[in-house]
């Protein structure tokens, strides 16, 4: 079976799935987003104008990057484990496919739309590339860069990144580059041997964004060359841990968190936890004025929409606002049924009660995201 991936090479959720089929050896072929059928056939059977999307031999459709890989990974496609079956490292997968895929968000946003002369000349191609239709006239790519700049440069008030933010956006990513790298001085992947759920979330991000735009890739060439290779590892078709001696594709033996891995779960603590309770207690907030919402239903206006409001916090000192999107509570959740899908969890408690993520467990929403026909929906009531 050879599948069908619509998306573009600069997208982040893209990236994740496209990531994921590389890796497993699984045959597909790239396909562009701007193609006429995307846009005719597709986009209305979805409901909404999103990427990826992947397309079965059969027609099937599959939106999402991390619904895609679940689905395969359950149609016995994956070549390595993709989800971890130890509590904590399961947790640990969940995790940081939540933070790397949302909490990256905006040194991913800043870092693509505020440095123009070292990226606009590249994404301007590449944008027409992906969107435009194939063999269009370099106008109408123009118009599509255009379009697709002024709606991303807008977008990004959406994630939290203004003018007071900047500098403390710049800082986190800096430190998250340093924890990261120095992560990967001991194991090719997050979790030993082998790639699972948290790399691919990570590589979103960090390949889509920061490791192709040309600032950002710069940056991370200079500071954190081990994430780097980890980026270009990602895409590979084998393993490519040469440098660690050819390493069995094993994760770290029982269950076990180097002190390098819980550097970066207390970074994810203190950067990203204070999104995630706000946005948790915007939709608790919002779900108690909709008493009568009915379940399968998202409550929003039209099935293209994706953010029923904004949740303000403060993060690093400066007040931001971000988007509260359903999507963020079902990865969310994934965090959770991970953490109660084990009896014995006093190894897993005390190692978010070690890193301060406790809460990432325990906030939750009165009424579960659920995805219903490719759409973010809300369940009834707990």
């Amino acid at each position: 079976m050879t599948f069908k991936l619509y998306g573009t090479p600069g997208s982040l959720y893209t990236a994740k799935a496209r990531s994921w089929l590389i890796k497993n050896g699984v045959p597909f072929e790239n396909r562009v987003a701007g193609e006429p059928r995307f846009r005719e056939e597709i986009t209305p059977k979805i409901g909404r104008w999103i990427i990826p999307v992947l397309e079965t031999s059969d027609g099937e459709l599959l939106q999402d990057g991390s619904a895609i890989i679940e689905r395969l990974e359950a149609d016995g496609l994956a070549r390595w484990p993709t989800s971890p079956t130890t509590p904590r490292h399961r947790v640990i997968g969940q995790v940081f496919e939540l933070f790397g895929g949302e909490g990256l968000l905006r040194p991913a946003m800043h870092y693509r739309w505020h440095f123009d002369e070292a990226n606009q000349p590249f994404n301007a191609l590449d944008f027409a590339a992906g969107l435009a239709t194939p063999g269009a006239d370099p106008s109408e790519g123009a118009a599509v860069f255009q379009f697709a700049a002024q709606r991303m440069r807008k977008a990004m008030a959406t994630f939290g990144v203004s003018e007071a933010s900047i500098p403390l956006v710049e800082r986190s990513y800096e430190q998250f580059l340093d924890l990261f790298d120095a992560h990967l001085a001991g194991s090719p992947y997050l979790l030993g041997g082998r790639p699972t759920i948290g790399d691919y979330g990570l590589i979103a991000p960090l390949y889509a964004h920061l490791g192709r735009d040309p600032y950002p890739a710069a940056l991370m060439k200079r500071k954190a060359h081990r994430v780097w290779r980890w980026v270009e590892r990602m895409n590979a078709a084998d393993l490519d841990s040469g440098e660690y001696g050819y390493p069995a594709p094993d994760l770290f033996p029982d269950d076990g968190v180097p002190d390098t891995l819980k550097a970066l779960l207390r970074f994810v603590a203190e950067d990203y936890l204070p999104e995630v309770r706000a946005y948790v207690g915007f939709a608790n907030a919002w779900l108690a004025e909709r008493p009568d919402l009915k379940a399968g239903t998202s409550g929003l206006a039209r099935t293209s929409e994706r953010v029923i409001g904004r949740a303000t916090f403060d993060w690093r000192g400066v007040e931001i606002a971000v988007g509260v999107m359903p999507y963020r509570l079902w990865l969310l959740q994934k965090v959770q049924d991970a953490a109660d899908a084990h009896a014995d969890n006093t190894g897993l408690n005390a190692l978010l009660s070690e890193t301060g993520l406790g809460d990432l467990v325990a906030l939750r929403t009165a009424r579960r995201v659920e995805r219903v026909d490719q759409l973010e929906v809300w369940g009834p009531a707990r």
